[in-house]
């Protein structure tokens, strides 16, 4: 009979120069078997979803993280029980203390003796990441039986008592709870140090930090402003929560950080122009009833992607970026059109690479596949990498035109606003048409009003008159 051993998988470096990531969902359960590159979990970087597959083939022995909880680079988050070959361990053992490519990212630093270290872990003991001064005494508490599966049940685990003795503390690290609960326990004068957790992992929650007031070693006043069960006067549980407070992770975070940087950095420029595109729209419906078509999904938005592509000959200076670090301006001599996407997870930019060199039916399929990849929240980070101009559709929220603020590192924006049916002059009369209004927005240190608004003008030319392509390619 072979011996087994232990090997933890610790979250790996994906490649983008991120430092954390978000355990979305375990694929696997404590007792399976699993083969190498199996998926066994999704994590969210900041940009996107990704598929984590295994490093070794074995039989999941522990899942350190819970879904939902935000893991730095480097941490243990599964751990496998495989064959010990004899060997010490896998092949990257044998540079110890070296990072080595290791599937997606790079996996952990190994320890001379060639194993990872492992991270001493006391979800049986909340109380035992205290950083107090002085010891806190803790009850007699339950250490919880393996977890089965992944589905969290409501009712209590049987488990086993374990002496109760001082857990080493962790340096740095504070008790675990929300910024509700640390709010609240702030305003009671509550040291959560104190305070025993009865959430998962020893989480502590509101009711934790109330029964700890409710004991009466505070005021009344701070007993009744927690709301202990005792004197509770049931307003505030009748009410609910006045405010909710979201933890900002992930895409959001990330979101949010580029568009601060795009908008304190590059000085923006806005110009509009409405144009009546009802040629585009007829031509729209005819290429829909067109055989050669059938099977694609055709859009505005398709029509649009592909005059910006054209105009973009004419116009190269749009599509480019400012190099601060060595004053430079960068020309691509390529588009990759970025398509800002609403999803679940919040904003997202994916671009299609080299979109300059599609047909419209190659376009076609590429924003079909684009989008669809996008709300199902499977892009992946090469997609949002490396784009050259953007569009944004805001006009599927009934919007008709923006300011939108330019993705780092590129030149220019584009906002199509909703396809309206308003009067319009049509050959010396008043007509109803469909119009539509553009707004473009521009790194004002490279592309100059000129440039921007002469791209703007032919682009607004071929959609007023599709025809016009004729004369600009």
């Amino acid at each position: 009979m072979s011996a087994t051993m232990i090997k933890e998988f610790r979250l790996p470096d994906l490649g983008e120069g991120l430092t954390e990531s978000e355990i979305v969902a375990w694929k696997v359960a404590v007792g399976d078997t699993v083969t190498l590159n199996q998926i066994i979990a999704e994590v969210e970087t900041a940009k996107a979803v990704v598929e984590l597959p295994s490093p070794f083939a074995g039989v999941v022995a522990a899942l350190h993280e819970q879904p939902g909880t935000v893991v730095e680079v480097g941490k243990p988050i599964v751990s496998f029980e495989i064959e010990d070959d004899g060997a010490g361990g896998s092949a990257p053992d044998a540079a110890a203390g070296k990072r080595e490519p290791n599937l997606v990212g790079y996996g952990a630093v190994l320890e001379a003796s060639g194993r990872p270290a492992r991270r001493t872990r006391t979800f049986a003991a909340p109380a035992a990441a205290s950083v107090a001064a002085e010891p806190v005494p803790v009850a007699p508490v339950r250490a919880a039986e393996p977890v089965e599966s992944m589905q969290v049940e409501s009712k209590p685990v049987e488990s086993k008592p374990v002496e109760s003795k001082p857990a080493a503390s962790v340096p740095g690290e504070r008790p675990r709870s929300t910024p509700p609960v640390r709010k609240l326990a702030k305003d009671l004068g509550v040291d959560l140090v104190a305070v025993t957790g009865t959430g998962e992992h020893g989480l502590i929650t509101r009711d934790d930090v109330r029964n700890f007031v409710g004991g009466g070693d505070l005021p009344a006043a701070a007993q009744e402003l927690a709301g202990a069960p005792a004197q509770a006067t049931g307003l505030v549980q009748a009410r609910g929560e006045r405010e909710t407070r979201t933890p900002i992770k992930g895409v959001r975070k990330f979101t949010a950080a580029a568009m601060v940087a795009s908008a304190f950095t590059a000085p923006h420029v806005t110009e509009f122009l409405t144009i009546d595109v009802t040629p585009t729209m007829e031509l729209l419906a005819r290429l829909k009833a067109s055989r050669a078509f059938a099977g694609y999904k055709l859009t505005p938005l398709t029509l649009v992607s592909k005059a910006v592509l054209i105009a973009l000959r004419n116009h190269p200076t749009l599509n480019a970026r400012w190099d601060e670090a060595n004053q430079e301006i960068v020309q691509f001599n390529y588009v990759n059109l970025g398509i800002a996407a609403a999803t679940p997870r919040g904003l997202t930019v994916p671009n299609i690479k080299d979109a300059d060199r599609m047909s419209l039916m190659e376009l076609s399929s590429a924003l079909t596949e684009l989008t669809d990849t996008a709300r199902a929240g499977k892009t992946g980070p090469e997609a949002l990498s490396g784009g050259t101009i953007s569009i944004t559709n805001i006009g599927v929220f009934g919007i008709d035109a923006g300011t939108p603020i330019l993705n780092p590192g590129e030149a220019a924006i584009l906002a199509l606003g909703a396809v309206r049916k308003m009067p319009w002059e049509y050959q010396d009369e008043v007509a109803l048409r469909q119009v539509m209004t553009l707004s473009l927005s521009f790194d004002h240190r490279l592309v100059d009003g000129e440039q921007g608004s002469r791209f703007l003008q032919d682009l607004g030319a071929m959609l007023a008159d599709p025809g016009m392509v004729l004369a600009m390619v």
